[in-house]
């Protein structure tokens, strides 16, 4: 076993935070049904109602706007489903008159990636933009592809891989002029940078708990008023008929105490996080000849560093890490196993071999500047090494960080 354990893969989950896990554990002896009328019912719904607000207030939404579901992917396909619905005729078999375009992006997650393909595959006008370099929007081509049939517009307001923050804010503007239903998964920006649906603009946002130290398996789908919402699970009357299922009191509980909590200590974690990343980057720069940084310089999150290591490949720095007690991650947990490459990566125009060398280091609240040191310490041997090792060769190292 390592001497050290330096968990560095935040944006793929979050320890659970002790007063998390504390309000969890309190209502564990809360069994009442949140759907009966009986008093154990009624205090159970008190619970859950308090953690919508809070949950609500982590955006600054109205309570009555947040819808609680299993997590990221189910809200995102709650809102895809409800395009189809709106998009297709009564009987399903061919696409309704008028509206019937969606847009969205090269580099959003899987479960939008692929909500977006099975509108295609039925008919639906689908357009996934590109973005440049630095993972943002190529906003020309997003107004080349706005028009009076655009139906929706989903594009993540930060990039679980490399961090870019996107300008959802004027995607938006631009959207409802057309006349489009506008959402945004921010599942990697709620908790890390400040987040306000009004702000914003958008008709629909994406949360998960487990992203911000709350429990997995639970999360929300925020819904502006009077902006269509069709469930995706049909059942009982929970969530004002949107979402059937007994609560998941203990889920929702605990993600209404990680929302507070990341409410109350944003403005202290984005300086913590982007003081660390920030080291981190300078170590790396310092130590480790011809590396690429990917994402935006600017407009990224605190606490994502993506980094590209020529002539080494990702998982063999992986590897290595683990073996002495560093976790990262190549990219998205949710393509963890597939031998492709980033598609975010290829998307900013990463070639193969190169995108198949970068890491994900993603900070988090328990992190500190010893762990950053043990990391720009431990990182240059093993590069050194593997590159030694390479098929690449040494020179061909500095080519192909172009």
């Amino acid at each position: 076993m390592p001497e050290r354990h330096i968990y560095l893969d935040y944006n793929a989950t979050t320890p659970l935070r002790d007063e998390v896990r504390d309000a969890i554990i309190e209502d564990l002896t809360v069994y009442g049904n949140a759907s009966s009328m009986h008093e154990d019912g009624r205090l159970a719904r008190a619970r859950v109602e308090e953690a919508r607000r809070a949950v609500a207030t982590l955006i600054g939404a109205q309570a009555g706007d947040i819808i609680f579901t299993s997590g990221g992917s189910e809200s995102n396909n709650t809102v895809f489903n409800t395009m189809r619905l709106i998009g297709s005729a009564p009987n399903g078999a061919t696409l309704a008159s008028g509206r019937t375009g969606i847009i969205t992006t090269e580099i959003e997650h899987p479960c939008v990636l692929n909500s977006a393909a099975s509108l295609k595959a039925l008919g639906f006008n689908v357009t996934f933009l590109p973005v440049d370099e630095y993972g943002k929007v190529k906003m020309d081509a997003y107004r080349a592809a706005l028009n009076g049939s655009t139906l929706f517009v989903s594009v993540m307001l930060a990039n679980n891989e490399i961090g870019t923050i996107e300008d959802v804010k004027e995607i938006a503007r631009l959207a409802k002029e057309a006349g489009a239903w506008v959402h945004t998964d921010a599942t990697q920006a709620a908790g890390k940078i400040p987040v306000d649906v009004d702000w914003l603009g958008v008709d629909y946002l994406t949360l998960s708990a487990h992203k911000i130290y709350g429990p997995k398996g639970i999360g929300a789908l925020y819904r502006r008023k009077k902006a269509p919402l069709y469930p995706l699970i049909h059942g009982g009357h929970q969530e004002n008929g949107m979402r059937a299922g007994t609560y998941n009191n203990t889920g929702i509980l605990g993600f209404g105490k990680a929302a507070e909590l990341a409410k109350n200590e944003l403005p202290e974690y984005g300086r913590n996080m982007a003081a660390l990343r920030d080291r981190l980057l300078r170590g790396l720069e310092a130590n480790v000849p011809t590396i690429k940084i990917n994402g935006h310089p600017k407009d990224m999150l605190p606490n994502t560093l993506n980094v590209s290591f020529p002539g080494a490949e990702g998982e063999a720095i992986l590897l290595s890490l683990d073996m002495k007690g560093i976790e990262a991650s190549t990219g998205s947990a949710c393509a963890s196993g597939s031998l492709d490459p980033s598609h975010v990566l290829m998307a900013i125009g990463m070639w193969p071999e190169l995108a198949h060398g970068s890491i994900r280091f993603s900070l988090g609240r328990n992190n500190t500047e010893a762990d950053i040191d043990y990391v720009i310490e431990t990182v240059p041997p093993i590069i050194s090494r593997l590159r030694a090792m390479s098929t690449l060769g040494c020179c061909n190292i500095a080519a192909s960080a172009r």
